[in-house]
């Protein structure tokens, strides 16, 4: 045990040392050192108005103006990509300014931009208006000079027409009433031009023709070009129409349609001459104002381009002031002292930083009163915070999507680093799969700096994000490809010749006739000549069905191992005795020996039957077993394993309740210690629970705890199979593809085939195997972790370290 104690300390291992400190601020200098603090990033903040409404913190105003300017700066970023504008940055060339010249600017500029939107949506309005009218008396006038011709040819079939009632006037349509020879009391005819978008004309002739009944000529053609509308600033195609009718009563109910529909309805003259004079005056008012409204859009762009020099810099500014207010409202305001109280937590090795931080604020604001920093105990347990690197980040990223580490736990990711990308390579190894995905690694790497500057789409982000564990995982498939001894499924003879050969001088097929074996194993890895052979499927299933139970029995071991130093450094020989030792006695008595007995067949070459072997060791312990030479061994570890589970069900609730009870009966006391030292006790120590002892609830919750380790043993190795699995379903479909698409294509003499074969396998390789397998693996792999390994030393119920920092505020407004 001291051996273990004397251990140098892991710097990932656990999480820092946090303290809890106490603040105030001069009301003078409170703005400059929160600002200071933000820079540094290692203060988290306790809320201590957690009880009022934003609109009763001190600073509401000031987030309100802030909230004001980062409405503005939305604007105006709308503003440039509406314009199709490009913000950019000149260095050198952005003095520093105040928030509030800042505030008179952002609103200047505002007030600026929307008297010129507006000027340019009258000016586009009325431009709309002048384009719409020459097209109406372009295709109206058109309209105008055909109608007498088609009206002559209707007029010959309206003549043999027989009117025999009086009352035909007022059920005759529109078309009979002009061409009929007979006396008539209607007025002349009259007609209503305009222009609508293309996509009503089809409701509006309708509409019309059921509001006049029928009384009415509907004429309509495309406009010469399409109209922007100032609205949505996206191109309209319009259709101008001419609608002949009589009576007063019809054009009231066509011009109210016209409105409805949102139809604009302009004046053609019938004389060609008016018409002629009218389009040559509207051409030279859209000329004018088409001049307008390219000076109106430079000036614009000017403007917009002037803001977007500034724009990026202004954002974070207004967002810094933003956080630093936000903070301010979390301190407490002491009217009578006039000064700021603020709590929170940092890390130990961060108090020289703030402390320095904080002294440099009462200098620079001329403050005469310093800024007093001092720790203090809290009842509440710390957070979380582990240093990470951009190697260690996406690792941590891992752990963390579990849950976040309880304070001071032992960190997963410190073993996460190797054992990730190891399992997901026992399920992945190919070492030709392996170099596509080392080469999409490298290339994340050597484009880390451009990538991490830019937005990515989530597949990108997500890759990105996990380059180095991409990494490590194509080298880990790499080594155990190379182990496999498979490159797209085909073997190769790497490290030498195989160790087997043909029974005689006259074998010719290897795979019908057998080999043996004449020279030494094959150096490393699998020897290829297993490959084809009628024992392959076979041989590889028990090999990696007994890797995987190796290798899950290590780790559950090592996750058992994390679960006594965690004991050790919380002080609880408790968790020590009663469940780590009996832990370790269950797993190892059952699969620790069916592991032990893997070990020895491989190395004797015994031909015992495992499953034979572990199966009446439950149900016979006492027979002979014949071969079995550990006979007396496993009737030992038996009976260990038997023992194993009272020891962790009964003795824990009972000492707890037996320490409870001198506890606050005044038999035994306890040395009064430091904050740091009642955080280090066992998490169901009494000194951290002062509540009311309930046994029921703990030995329930101990049972519990005991069934789920007894029943996760053997469910955990089970669950390790799948590195067996998903590795044979791996191999066996590249396989698939590489005889099944590449060689029957191969074997057709055309060059098509052939490219048809090649193209298959590539897509086939890359979309199946380099994409959906990595992700089977790697959720699986993911879950190995998770389950199986967390699950013996990890709680996870902590909560993560936040501090207020300006680096991690977002590129987006909220």
């Amino acid at each position: 045990m001291e051996f273990f104690d004397n251990l140098p300390a892991m710097d990932l291992m656990r999480s820092e040392k946090m303290t809890f400190v106490q603040l105030i601020f001069p009301v003078e200098s409170a703005h400059r050192a929160v600002s200071y603090l933000g820079e540094i990033g290692l203060l988290q903040f306790k809320d201590l108005n957690d009880g009022k409404s934003p609109f009763q913190r001190t600073f509401v105003n000031q987030v309100k103006r802030c909230g004001e300017m980062s409405r503005k700066l939305r604007f105006f970023r709308d503003q440039i990509s509406k314009a199709g504008l490009v913000p950019s940055v000149r260095p050198g060339m952005q003095p520093d300014i105040e928030l509030e010249e800042l505030e008179i600017r952002l609103s200047e500029h505002e007030t600026e931009l929307i008297e010129m939107n507006a000027n340019s949506e009258k000016l586009q309005q009325t431009y709309n208006e002048l384009l719409e009218f020459k097209m109406v008396l372009n295709k109206a006038g058109e309209f105008l000079v055909t109608a007498p011709n088609r009206s002559v040819a209707q007029e010959r079939e309206l003549d043999e027409n027989v009117y025999l009632k009086d009352e035909y006037v007022e059920r005759a349509s529109l078309l009979e009433q002009e061409m009929h020879p007979g006396p008539s009391n209607q007025a002349s005819l009259r007609f209503i031009s305009g222009i609508i978008c293309k996509s009503k004309v089809l409701r509006f002739e309708r509409m019309l023709f059921r509001a006049t009944r029928g009384n009415m000529l509907f004429n309509q053609a495309a406009a010469e070009q399409d109209v922007l509308d100032p609205i949505s600033a996206e191109m309209v195609e319009k259709t101008v129409f001419v609608v002949f009718f009589s009576g007063e009563q019809a054009k009231t109910k066509i011009l109210k349609i016209c409105e409805a529909f949102g139809a604009n309805c302009y004046p053609v003259p019938e004389d060609i001459t008016k018409q002629r004079q009218i389009t040559q005056e509207v051409l030279a008012r859209l000329s004018e104002l088409e001049a307008t409204l390219d000076a109106g859009t430079r000036h614009r762009d000017n403007a917009l381009t002037e803001i977007g020099f500034h724009i990026r810099k202004w954002t974070t500014m207004v967002r810094k002031e933003k956080a630093v207010y936000d903070t301010l409202n979390m301190l407490n305001f002491d009217v009578t002292k006039k000064c700021l109280v603020g709590e929170g937590w940092c890390p130990i090795f961060a108090k020289p930083q703030i402390q320095e931080a904080l002294q440099r604020a009462t200098i620079d604001s001329n403050s005469q009163v310093g800024i007093i920093f001092h720790m203090m105990d809290a009842m509440e347990s710390p957070p979380t915070y582990f240093r990470t690197n951009r190697f260690t980040n996406a690792y941590q990223e891992i752990v963390d999507a579990y849950g976040f580490a309880r304070y001071q736990e032992a960190n997963p990711a410190v073993y996460t680093v190797i054992t990730f990308p190891f399992l997901f390579a026992v399920m992945f190894g190919d070492w030709g799969h392996g170099i596509c995905l080392l080469l999409g690694a490298l290339i994340l790497i050597a484009r880390e700096r451009k990538l991490g500057s830019q937005k990515l789409s989530s597949f990108v982000e997500m890759a990105f994000g996990g380059r180095y564990v991409l990494l490590l995982m194509a080298l880990f498939s790499i080594y155990c490809g190379l182990i496999y001894n498979e490159f797209f499924s085909v073997p190769f003879h790497i490290f030498g010749e195989t160790a087997y050969g043909c029974r005689d001088t006259t074998c010719s097929d290897a795979r019908t006739t057998g080999l043996v074996k004449y020279r030494d194993p094959y150096p490393f890895g699998l020897d290829p000549s297993w490959r084809g052979s009628r024992s392959e499927l076979p041989f590889l299933n028990s090999l990696k069905m007994k890797m995987s139970i190796l290798f899950g029995v290590t780790q559950m071991n090592l996750g058992i191992i994390l679960s006594y130093f965690n004991a050790r450094f919380f002080g609880s020989s408790i968790d020590v005795r009663y469940q780590f030792v009996p832990q370790m006695i269950f797993l190892n008595s059952l699969f620790g020996y069916l592991a032990l007995l893997i070990v020895i067949k491989w190395c004797t070459g015994s031909q015992a039957d495992l499953y034979h072997v572990m199966i009446y060791m439950f149900l016979s312990p006492t027979d002979d077993l014949g071969e079995n030479q550990l006979f007396f061994l496993q009737i030992l570890l038996l009976l260990s394993a038997i023992v194993a589970v009272p020891w962790m069900l009964f003795p824990k609730p009972f000492i707890l309740r037996k320490l409870h009870t001198e506890r606050f009966q005044g038999r035994a006391y306890g040395v009064l210690g430091t904050s740091e030292m009642d955080l280090d006790v066992e998490p169901d120590s009494a000194r951290q629970h002062h509540e009311e002892f309930n046994f029921s609830e703990v030995f329930v919750h101990q049972m519990i705890h005991s069934i789920e380790f007894v029943l996760g043993a053997v469910s955990n190795t089970a669950s390790y199979l799948r590195l067996w699995a998903l590795s044979l379903a791996h191999s066996e479909l590249s396989t698939v593809f590489y005889e099944k698409v590449l060689l029957l294509a191969w074997g057709f003499d055309n060059i098509a085939i052939r490219l048809v074969g090649l193209v298959v396998f590539v897509f086939a390789t890359a979309f199946v195997l380099l994409m959906m397998e990595t992700l089977s693996a790697l959720l699986h792999a993911l879950r190995l972790h998770w389950v199986e390994f967390q699950n013996k030393f990890y709680y996870g119920d902590g909560y993560k370290f936040r501090p207020f920092c300006f680096a991690s505020l977002v590129d987006e407004e909220d």
